[in-house]
C-alpha cells in the first residue's frame, strides 16, 4: 500500500506503513548472523514482529501535510522507533519495570538474560541516530531531526520523565505534576515523530508548527490517558503485557488520581483538542485525524 494513497481507509493505510517500517527496520538491523551475534538477535526479537508502530505512524501522518521522499520519511519512522524500542527494552529491566511481558512474549532480559537487555537497550539506541543521518535529507533537515531526537530521549524527554517516575512509585502525585511527567515519559518521543514527520515533509511555518505543537501536546497526554485506563480494564493477553502493574506496584496513574469515569472524560478532552488543533491543515491532516481517534479509542 502506499503511503500516498489517500483514499485508502485507516486500516489499509496502517498496514502499509507497518509493512514499509517493518521493512526498514529489517534492513537497518544487523543479522543474527553477524557477530555479536546474540546481541543482533536480542536487538531483532526486540524490534521487529510486534507493536502498533504509533509513533512511525504520526511520522507518516505529519509527512502526509507535504510529498516528502519515501527514503526520507521511512528513515525518520524507522529512527523513533527503535528509540521507543530501546526504552521499552530498559523499562523492562529489573532494576526498573521488573516485567516479564512485552508485546505478548518474554521480555528481552528474560530470554537472553539481564546484561544483553542493558546492551540491546544501548546499542538500538545508537543505531536509531546513525539511521536518521542516512535518511538522505539535506544537512540542516538532518541536523534539526537529530536535535529533536536527542531531546526527546534524553534527561528532558522520555528518559527524564522514566527518571521522575521511578521516583514517584507510592507518593501522592497532583494532576499537574502526574501530566509533567507524562509530558516528558510518553509525550516527548510522540510529540518528537509528529515533529520529525513535519520537517521530512518541509512543512515547517509558524501556524503549522504551532498547530502541531498543540496537537501532541494533546494526543501524546492522551495516550498515556488511556495507557491508564486500559491497566484496570484490559486483561494482559489483550494488552501484550502485564495488565494491572501500575498499581501493584503503587505507581500513581490518571486513573487513581482521577477515578476511571474522569480519566474517560480527560481522554475524549484531549482527542477533541488534538482534532480543534488540525483545523488549519483541512484535509492535509486527516490522517492525523484519524490516528487521534485510534490512540484513545483503541482496546490494547
Amino acid at each position: 500500500m502506499p503511503r500516498s494513497e489517500a483514499n485508502a481507509t485507516l486500516a489499509e493505510w496502517t498496514l502499509g506503513v507497518q509493512g514499509e517500517v517493518e521493512s526498514m527496520l529489517a534492513s537497518v538491523l544487523p543479522g543474527a548472523d553477524v557477530a555479536p551475534a546474540e546481541l543482533h538477535e536480542a536487538m531483532r526479537y526486540a524490534v521487529l514482529g510486534g507493536g502498533k508502530r504509533v509513533r512511525p505512524l504520526l511520522v507518516y501522518a505529519a509527512g502526509a501535510l507535504g510529498a516528502p521522499p519515501a527514503a526520507r520519511l521511512a528513515h525518520a519512522a524507522a529512527a523513533v522507533e527503535l528509540i521507543h524500542a530501546y526504552s521499552l527494552v530498559h523499562d523492562d529491566l529489573p532494576a526498573m519495570d521488573n516485567d516479564v511481558l512485552r508485546r505478548g512474549k518474554p521480555t528481552v532480559h528474560v530470554k537472553f538474560g539481564e546484561a544483553v537487555g542493558l546492551l540491546v537497550g544501548d546499542a538500538l539506541q545508537s543505531l536509531a541516530f546513525e539511521v536518521l543521518a542516512q535518511s538522505g535529507a539535506p544537512s540542516h533537515l538532518t541536523v534539526a531531526m537529530v536535535a529533536i531526537l536527542a531531546r526527546a530521549s534524553g534527561s528532558r524527554g522520555m528518559a527524564g520523565g522514566q527518571a521522575i517516575d521511578l521516583q514517584s512509585v507510592g507518593l501522592a502525585l497532583s494532576q499537574d505534576e502526574l501530566e509533567a511527567m507524562h509530558r516528558a515519559k510518553t509525550g516527548a518521543l510522540l510529540s518528537a515523530s509528529v515533529s520529525l514527520g513535519a520537517l521530512c515533509a518541509e512543512t515547517a511555518g509558524p501556524q503549522a508548527v504551532s498547530a502541531l505543537d498543540e496537537y501532541s501536546s494533546a494526543i501524546g497526554l492522551a495516550f498515556q490517558v488511556v495507557d491508564d485506563i486500559l491497566d484496570v480494564e484490559v486483561d494482559s493477553a489483550a494488552l501484550g503485557k502485564t495488565a494491572g502493574k501500575d498499581a501493584a506496584q503503587n505507581k500513581p496513574t490518571y486513573v487513581s488520581i482521577l477515578g476511571l469515569a474522569r480519566a474517560r472524560e480527560l481522554a475524549a478532552a484531549l482527542r477533541e483538542r488534538a482534532i480543534a488543533a488540525l483545523e488549519p491543515f483541512a484535509g492535509r491532516g486527516e490522517r492525523l485525524r484519524q490516528l487521534a481517534d485510534f490512540i484513545v479509542l483503541r482496546r490494547s
